[in-house]
């Protein structure tokens, strides 16, 4: 998924704006998570990017993008940019 959403509406609040991409963030995981898994794999790891822009975006954990989402909105932000692409991922051994 990669995709400029908006963070102003004419008629929406921003704070509903920023729930209904939460929402969708939500819906896309859960649907590339259900994914059957190849051989090699232990589970669906996921690479984030998030910014104002595409050029601007940075790394940044899934587990943070919530907040992100938050920040953006509290600091005025008119649009924000959301990458998220699965990759395989492999459990490592606790030593």
């Amino acid at each position: 998924m990669k995709k400029t959403f908006a963070l102003t509406h004419e008629k929406k609040a921003p704070a509903r704006l920023v729930d209904a991409i939460k929402n969708e963030l939500k819906k896309y995981l859960k649907r590339e998570r259900a994914k059957a898994l190849p051989n090699d794999v232990d589970f669906w790891d996921f690479a984030c990017r998030f910014g104002a822009d595409e050029a601007s975006a940075k790394p940044l954990h899934l587990a943070e993008m919530n907040a992100a989402l938050d920040q953006a909105e509290a600091t005025g932000w008119t649009s924000c940019y959301i990458e998220i692409i699965a990759k395989p991922g492999h459990r490592s051994t606790k030593g």
